[in-house]
């Protein structure tokens, strides 16, 4: 129980530390709570059955949602990312968040543009 703790402790902490360091490079703050914002963001997410089966993509630049993520969860700076994947914005990055809150806050992402 007490590693479980931790282990969320550190993801909180991990996440608080992507939000500043999103928010230092230009990225919008969607987390005050301003549905237009995060709507904003979730309609750079974008997703076509023949890309990636489907996956959730960025403003159709066959980069998926899912690696984003996993490259923030690995510790990666969103600055490295951007460095490293020139097409994308910070507000893209901002939409790999608001896309993940989304679906695990059981919200609504119907402004998920379905294309194909």
């Amino acid at each position: 129980m007490v590693a479980e703790n931790q282990l969320a402790l550190d993801c909180q902490l991990r996440i608080r530390r992507i939000f500043r360091s999103v928010a230092s490079t230009g990225g919008s703050d969607w987390r005050q709570g301003n549905p237009m914002i995060q709507d904003e963001l979730l309609q750079r997410i974008t997703a076509r059955p023949d890309v990636f089966g489907g996956k959730p993509i960025i403003r159709d630049l066959r980069i998926s949602v899912e690696m984003i993520l996993s490259l923030l969860a690995q510790g990666e700076s969103p600055a490295a990312i951007l460095g490293d994947y020139p097409g994308l914005e910070p507000a893209d990055i901002n939409a790999c968040l608001a896309y993940a809150h989304a679906v695990i806050a059981h919200d609504r992402i119907d402004r998920i543009a379905l294309s194909g």
